[in-house]
């Protein structure tokens, strides 16, 4: 099978919403093979269907003054941050055509962003309860997705070059006893983006099996660019 890739550069985040909405409509019609949307976003907090507000630090208000906005969203998952030098991925998947196992779509998303890390000497894994990706108590990767119609939405956001600083402001997944990392820390260089989306790129469509198809991007990051009800996945409650 074939999965379009549209590498997107700097998105904002409302319109990044408005863009999945549309690709997981057009996937459900049939009218689009499965896609992978790669991106970043200006610095933005999101809290997913089960956050719990004591988990942002700082209210919205102050970190609007800072720059930063607040979404609430239909992920499964606590808050969590999203901006400059952090690779986010929206697949938008029919899992009908592949499997239709949720704890088996979060473990092989796990087992991409694991491979990608390993390609750079690190070695990174799982923590039971926990999922994303993690080098020992830090978390390098977060995930939480949207499932409806066994179309998916949302997905994951690894850290490559991110400025940590702006996780103080928040729990992160709600995890008080875990940190955050970054390529770029553990490196102690910076990491060119389109290397490390090239890599999710090829890792996505061996652990998926799907040939990945770049298309045209608005962006320029030079690649060009049965029923279930709604599900929603996060840090607390992926892995089942």
């Amino acid at each position: 099978m074939r999965c379009h890739v549209e590498q997107l550069g700097l998105v904002d985040y409302a319109d990044g919403l408005r863009l999945q909405r549309e690709r997981v409509a057009a996937r459900k019609a049939g009218i689009i093979p499965d896609t992978l949307l790669l991106l970043e976003h200006p610095h933005v907090y999101t809290l997913g269907r089960n956050a719990k507000k004591e988990n942002l630090l700082v209210n919205a208000e102050e970190l609007a003054a800072r720059g930063a906005h607040v979404f609430e969203i239909d992920r499964g998952g606590d808050v969590t941050y999203h901006g400059p030098g952090q690779l986010v991925g929206y697949p938008i998947l029919d899992l009908a055509q592949h499997r239709r196992d949720i704890a088996w779509y979060m473990r092989s998303l796990e087992e991409v962003l694991i491979a990608v890390t390993r390609d750079y000497g690190l070695e990174a894994g799982c923590l039971a309860g926990a999922p994303g990706v993690w080098v020992g108590n830090d978390k390098l990767a977060a995930m939480g997705v949207h499932i409806s119609r066994w179309v998916t939405s949302h997905g994951f956001a690894f850290n490559v070059n991110t400025d940590l600083r702006y996780f103080d402001w928040i729990v992160p997944c709600g995890l008080r006893d875990k940190g955050v990392t970054s390529l770029q820390k553990l490196l102690g260089r910076q990491v060119e983006m389109d290397e490390v989306a090239e890599k999710v790129v090829g890792h996505f469509g061996r652990v998926f099996e799907l040939e990945m198809a770049r298309g045209l991007g608005t962006g320029g990051w030079g690649l060009g660019t049965g029923e279930l009800g709604d599900s929603n996945i996060g840090d607390e409650n992926a892995r089942q």
